[in-house]
């Protein structure tokens, strides 16, 4: 225990980082899906945090958890309960998109700190919210899954070649990431479990009768997520506004379809084009979830004195004249991104992605998901804080 003269002399923000007798923090895990495993693992992984707790509305989602990651302090169905627990010091909630404004700022609310998986928002009016939730925390963070901004090939790039202009006037930034075989999934129907929360799983969203699809495939669902938009390139046009030191997208349009699965029951986009427009350059995304070759998933920066090719491998930067230059990435995203956050629970460390990361890299996938949807072009007034379509 410190002593009565330690205690004094720590900030009000460092008291709120004691954890437990051995100094780690448990962290509980909400939504135990492939990708809150993943994140999850990362975080077991370093030996530096406790698991505290895992929660999911579907007991054979928990079990899975539990059979990769090992034996939580607790499990439940219910979101409440893992605020209530005195062990649980942060939450990594992985959950369908559509309960990440709610959750993250109960969580907060109730004194716990945040790693939300992204997109952090599911509609344009979450960020208000978010940034309210954090403003009224009392301190506690929240982290926004944009992994790239904890990666050391990315950090480099960005001080060694953009903020040194040595690609010279960037006019384009091209994205792709095609080929997912979780999203190209024909789901059969089945008859609902009943160890499956329905009425938790639609939380927030506008009632729905029990449809197997939705809740084993609810990226396909405007309601719950905004498909390979809001997956992917959130990823990436947080990476290029974050390289072009520019988070103010002014307008965008988009074009795709149901190109490849015309009648499996899915309302986003299988494919789909976006352009998005900045004061003096443009940002392009091309994605299917489709079996196209995509040996290079990543971002290309087209100057006038150089490119670069960076994906989550590896960076290329090529000059106009000269041979091109290859840095190869290091360690694993996931552990640089959960390592930030546990350094800034400690006090180590700047978080690399905290709030305002959280907003600005899903406006440029709101924008282009507005325009879609819309069939117009849609476009953002920083000023009034909306977006407009005509």
């Amino acid at each position: 225990m410190p002593t009565r003269r330690a205690l004094l002399a720590l900030t009000a923000a460092s008291y709120s980082r004691i954890y437990g007798a051995n100094g780690r923090p448990g962290i509980a895990l909400v939504g135990s899906g492939r990708r809150g495993r993943e994140v999850m693992k990362a975080f077991l992984t370093s030996n530096r945090c406790d698991f505290a707790g895992l929660c999911d509305i579907y007991d054979a989602q928990r079990k899975t958890a539990v059979d990769t990651l090992g034996k939580p302090a607790f499990e439940t169905a219910a979101f409440e309960e893992v605020l209530g627990r005195r062990e649980v010091d942060g939450l990594l909630i992985a959950t369908p998109d559509h309960h990440h404004l709610d959750m993250a700022s109960d969580a907060l609310r109730s004194g716990k700190h945040v790693y939300l998986e992204k997109p952090c928002l599911h509609r344009l009016e979450d960020g208000a919210g978010l940034r309210r939730a954090v403003a009224l925390s009392n301190g506690k963070l929240l982290h926004a899954g944009q992994q790239q901004r904890s990666g050391a090939h990315y950090q480099r790039a960005k001080a060694e070649l953009l903020d040194t202009g040595k690609l010279g006037k960037i006019l384009f930034v091209r994205t792709i990431w095609s080929n997912f075989p979780w999203q190209s999934r024909r789901i059969a129907p089945r008859t609902q479990p009943a160890t499956l929360d329905w009425a938790r799983f639609i939380g927030p969203a506008p009632w729905v009768d029990y449809q197997w699809i939705r809740y084993d495939s609810w990226r396909y669902f405007p309601d719950y997520g905004g498909g390979v938009l809001a997956d992917i390139f959130t990823h990436w046009a947080d990476v290029a506004q974050w390289f072009m030191n520019d988070a103010n997208p002014l307008n965008a349009v988009a074009s795709g379809g149901a190109y490849l699965f015309k009648d499996d029951g899915r309302a986003n986009p299988d494919t789909v084009n976006a352009i998005v427009q900045y004061k003096d350059w443009n940002l392009t995304f091309e994605s299917t979830v489709g079996p196209v070759r995509d040996d290079r998933p990543g971002l290309t920066f087209l100057g006038t004195e150089g490119t670069l090719e960076i994906t989550r491998a590896d960076y290329v930067y090529t000059p106009q004249k000269g041979a091109p230059q290859t840095v190869k990435a290091e360690g694993s995203l996931e552990a640089a991104h959960t390592g930030n956050f546990l350094d800034a629970l400690a006090g180590k460390a700047r978080q690399t992605a905290n709030v305002n990361v959280a907003f600005e890299s899903c406006l440029p996938q709101l924008l282009a998901r507005a325009a879609y949807w819309s069939g117009h072009r849609a476009r953002w007034s920083s000023a009034k804080g909306e977006i407009a379509v005509n």
